[in-house]
């Protein structure tokens, strides 16, 4: 074996043990859903990962200010973020976990259908089945018709929606705004949206509870640390597909601590969504199909306010190549 695949393996290796991670974090959610509020589990997870994020952000030496270049796009992303955790964290409580993940998942097939409009991407007629496709296998998951839809399918939806919209718009502004002001507005933002919201549903926490949600925040640097490393390895093609290996871990934790058994109609729906946003990657990763190849781009995992982007805290030369090639090529 050369050294550059050990390398990758590594890298994968890595990216694997950060989704498995995310995926416990997503368990304590569900855990602390059954007695609280998401805005309250938000609210504490942002505030206790605030000093850890700091810690990070304190290595952006880039000079300026902490006014935004493009506040429209800025204060829009930021809607987007505060919108998909609470969205998302919602959907965790009230919904299996791996219904959850199923409807997530397609955040890639909108990712490609936005950027269209946002970032003037041409999509060929394979990716645009893709998306279709891709699509299909969402509404199998839902099963129209056959199962109630509930204010959580609704949450995790809306989750996918606002990820992929806030991850195009970083595509499209990252390039001249500061790191900082793209993870600090967000998290400021979550902290004064959800603290304005605790007073009318704020429940008393057990020193368990709030260590969970301590917990919650740890999780998600960490996990999203092991991802920093895991794209510095190996390229964004390899690690990007890595996401998909959360299905399996849900489906553990599901039976194990919730008692959730696998639905037919998830496992078909969820391979269908899957096959789809791995070929959109791939696509993208043969460069000429893309442009902008905005799905390999977007590295970090989008249901989590307490964690910071994954590309600031990349080399120069890895922020704008999507799939290990230089910015531009």
């Amino acid at each position: 074996m050369t050294s550059e695949k050990a390398t990758q393996l590594r890298g994968v290796a890595l990216a694997l043990a950060a989704f498995g991670i995310f995926a416990t974090h997503d368990v304590l959610i569900k855990y602390l859903g059954g007695s609280y509020s998401p805005f309250q589990i938000v609210f504490f997870s942002v505030l206790f990962g605030f000093p850890m994020v700091t810690l990070l952000m304190m290595r952006d030496a880039t000079t300026g200010h902490l006014r935004p270049i493009y506040p429209m796009w800025t204060a829009l992303r930021t809607a987007a973020v505060v919108i998909t955790g609470a969205s998302a964290f919602y959907a965790f409580s009230v919904l299996p976990l791996a219904q959850v993940y199923a409807i997530l998942f397609a955040s890639p097939l909108l990712i490609t259908i936005m950027a269209i409009p946002m970032l003037g991407e041409r999509v060929g007629i394979r990716r645009g089945l893709a998306v279709l496709v891709g699509l299909g296998g969402v509404i199998i998951v839902l099963q129209p018709g056959a199962t109630e839809f509930g204010l959580g399918h609704l949450a995790a939806l809306i989750a996918a929606v606002c990820g992929g919209f806030g991850s195009v718009i970083v595509r499209k502004i990252g390039h001249e705004e500061r790191s900082v002001v793209l993870i600090l507005y967000p998290m400021m933002a979550n902290v004064v949206v959800m603290g304005a919201a605790l007073p009318f549903v704020y429940q008393p926490m057990p020193g368990q509870d709030m260590a969970a949600l301590a917990v919650i925040a740890g999780f998600a640097l960490i996990a999203t640390t092991l991802l920093i490393f895991a794209y510095r390895l190996a390229p964004a093609a390899t690690v990007a597909p890595m996401q998909y290996s959360q299905i399996i871990w849900a489906t553990i934790y599901g039976a194990i601590f919730f008692g959730e058994a696998l639905e037919w109609a998830t496992v078909i729906g969820t391979a269908v969504i899957v096959a789809s946003g791995l070929y959109i990657v791939f696509r993208e990763d043969r460069g000429g199909s893309s442009a902008t190849t905005p799905v390999l781009r977007t590295r970090s995992r989008l249901a989590s306010p307490s964690a910071p982007r994954v590309a600031p805290f990349l080399p120069r030369a890895l922020r704008g190549a999507g799939a290990g090639r230089p910015p531009g090529e």
